[in-house]
């Protein structure tokens, strides 16, 4: 019984170290990994300043809480309501873009999306590289493509930060459009390129945790949970040792 009993929690943790790798690629794209880590309250306090001066006048954080913010960021009421609270809205309301849903129609062809659940929809990875993959096109609408997301109706809402990249693009085929073999910076912006990566590892691990804010709890719970079942299992085979050297002494 015991044997089994541990069998079982060996099973439980090996099937569950199993999926991690599913689910980090549930955005079904084969794209360089950016190693986030949402324990890093630095890089979320950081990726948040970019999120809320760059990307909330769009788009929403309709299940995040200024007040959670707060919490999870090491940031008082004051910090969050001062700095990161630019439509008014009260310290316990979500985060909402007062971008009308008309006019985002007709500016970009559809409203932008909401932002909470994007890392869990679309993956981290893909969030780092589509940030990084803006490029000028006079032939879209909005003036930019993207190599990650072609033909998106999103302009680059960071190029002041990282400048203005143009495509490089190969030899077209018969009947084929030339493919972009890669991207220049023709114009470089405030940050060096790897100083705008880094930004956007902040602002990609930002999106990683309000799609789960629970999951810095989760995770500290998580460490005691695996310390109970270890102590428990150790018990449980004392027991076994105790019940059977009777057992032993009696034959």
């Amino acid at each position: 019984m015991i044997k089994r009993y541990v069998f079982s929690v060996a099973l439980a943790l090996g099937l569950f170290v199993a999926t991690l790798p599913v689910l980090a690629a549930e955005g079904g794209e084969d794209l360089p990994s950016v190693g986030t880590n949402v324990n890093d309250r630095a890089a979320l306090q950081r990726g948040a300043r970019l999120f809320f001066n760059y990307c909330v006048g769009c788009h929403s954080l309709k299940y995040v809480r200024y007040s959670r913010l707060a919490t999870d960021l090491g940031l008082s009421e004051d910090e969050v309501m001062s700095n990161l609270n630019f439509t008014g809205a009260k310290f316990g309301e979500p985060v909402l873009s007062h971008m009308p849903a008309d006019g985002a129609k007709a500016w970009f062809g559809k409203e932008p999306p909401d932002l909470s659940l994007e890392a869990r929809a679309k993956g981290v990875d893909f969030i780092f590289n589509y940030l990084n993959a803006f490029y000028l096109d006079p032939s879209r609408p909005v003036g930019w493509n993207n190599t990650v997301f072609p033909n998106a109706s999103m302009p680059n809402p960071l190029w002041e930060l990282q400048g203005l990249q143009v495509a490089v693009h190969g030899e077209a085929k018969p009947g084929q459009e030339a493919t972009v073999e890669k991207l220049e910076l023709q114009r470089p912006g405030r940050m060096t390129p790897d100083e705008f990566r880094g930004a956007t590892r902040d602002l990609a691990t930002f999106l990683e945790y309000t799609a789960e804010p629970a999951a810095l709890e989760r995770q500290s719970v998580g460490v005691w949970v695996i310390l109970f079942l270890a102590g428990l299992t150790f018990l449980l085979y004392l027991v076994k040792h105790e019940y059977w050297k009777d057992v032993h002494e009696e034959h």
